[in-house]
């Protein structure tokens, strides 16, 4: 009687350790498992673009140009040099350059007026500018691809929650049909069908997991986040516009960095022809030395007077008597600046014909999108007509679920029709320079 009494009391305290324990147990596994973080359109955009190797290689480009300009301008300002050094003569003293061998020596040189390293020094500010639009390009290259990849995942993640009721429904449907053949009120092809109906399903089921975990993958490499780190998104709507195809088309060429690059290397072009023309006029320069000689150099023995100090200043001007290359090259940037001219006006029409599809596209979107939304409100609609039928024993179990599969299906080709709509909004704000406003 002691040891039952015993066991009852062990039995007790176990019932009321054993909540405790699994509670515990399941907060350490959810302590342990990550946690899903969850990330608008605007936050993933944002990440992508502060963490893109695109983005940091297009930056160090852009950084190097500006100091390669930088280079150019040092030119135009002073330059000063100080240094010695030791060497062996015999006879006349000579330096190595033809000079006088001094122990110390100090150069100034300065150009002031050359019109075709000014052109160099333009040419090189133009490609400057050409590459930071080209990190302006690569920064809206990130932002399309992310938010397209959020945007469809979010569309995929729902559409695969949609199949996973028809896939119920469709079981429940394929059971029905399967007792009512045993019972001989179906044929066995019915059966077949709703089993094919129902394999279609699974199919499209695992082509959407598929591509769900594709697109995570792609989004986790550009946010910078673990292999296995869980987020979520959610369906967003883009910024609109209701403007006028002239005023998209106004704004898309305002805005277009191809044909912003385009107009820059024009001006390139053209800084190279000023540069190449302006080489038919004199150049100006500055320059300047001082050095400090010695009488060990014997100096004494060839001239009368020795003097330690010595200095000299003055300008430097070189006019061009004749040149043949000048012509060739005049020649050859104007050219390069006509070629560069027709350039900036087909990427003008090219720009404009872009937008004018783009808002085309945009609209056929909008309307498919309503077409779809319609569809799917009359699916909901007969659904819930057959739901009052059936609960009035009018229609049966099969009719029910049926109408739900439609509804279901056009559940799904409604988001297929509103990413589509959100896919051509993404690209006409790519092509009227408008996409960087996500990122912000």
């Amino acid at each position: 009687m002691h040891n039952v009494r015993s066991l009852q009391r062990t039995i007790q305290a176990a019932a009321l350790v054993l909540p405790a324990l699994l509670a515990a147990c399941g907060a350490a596994q959810a302590q342990q498992l990550p946690q899903a973080q969850r990330l608008t359109l605007r936050q993933a955009v944002a990440q992508a673009v502060s963490r893109s190797r695109d983005v940091a290689l297009a930056r160090l480009r852009y950084e190097a140009a500006q100091r390669q300009a930088d280079v150019g301008r040092s030119q135009f300002l002073p330059e000063l040099y100080a240094g010695s050094g030791v060497a062996y003569t015999s006879g006349f003293p000579l330096a190595a350059g033809g000079g006088a061998p001094a122990v110390a020596s100090v150069t100034y040189n300065q150009n002031i007026f050359d019109p075709l390293a000014r052109s160099d020094v333009r040419v090189a500010e133009q490609q400057q500018e050409q590459l930071r639009l080209g990190l302006d390009s690569a920064r809206d290259a990130v932002i399309v691809r992310v938010a397209s990849a959020y945007l469809e995942l979010a569309k995929v993640r729902r559409s695969r929650e949609l199949l996973l009721l028809e896939r119920e429904s469709a079981a429940r449907i394929t059971a029905f049909i399967r007792q009512r053949a045993d019972a001989g009120l179906e044929l066995p092809i019915e059966v077949t069908r709703a089993q094919l109906t129902a394999a279609r399903i699974e199919q499209n089921v695992t082509k959407l997991e598929d591509a769900g975990d594709s697109l995570a993958e792609q989004l986790r490499l550009d946010l910078g986040l673990a292999p296995d780190q869980p987020f979520e998104v959610a369906a967003e709507d883009l910024p609109a516009t209701s403007e006028p195809e002239t005023g998209l088309v106004a704004r898309a060429v305002q805005n277009s960095i191809d044909l912003k690059q385009a107009a820059s290397e024009r001006e390139a072009m053209a800084a190279r022809l000023r540069g190449e023309r302006g080489s038919r006029w004199p150049t100006f320069s500055l320059t300047g030395q001082y050095n400090v000689l010695a009488r060990f150099n014997n100096y004494d023995q060839f001239f009368s007077k020795f003097q330690r100090n010595n200095f000299v200043a003055g300008g430097q001007i070189r006019i061009p008597i004749f040149a043949a290359h000048t012509s060739a090259a005049v020649a050859a940037a104007q050219a390069n600046l006509a070629a560069a001219q027709l350039t900036v006006d087909a990427k003008r029409e090219e720009v404009s014909l872009d937008v004018r599809q783009k808002e085309r596209q945009r609209r056929e979107a909008e309307a498919a999108r309503e077409v779809a939304r319609l569809e799917l409100a009359l699916a909901q609609e007969n659904t819930g007509v057959v739901q009052s039928q059936f609960n009035q024993s009018r229609a049966s179990l099969r009719d029910l679920e049926a109408a739900q599969l439609e509804q279901n299906d056009k559940w799904i080709a409604f988001l297929d029709a509103d990413f589509a709509r959100q896919q051509a909004q993404l690209e006409l704000l790519r092509a009227t320079g408008e996409v960087a406003q996500l990122a912000q």
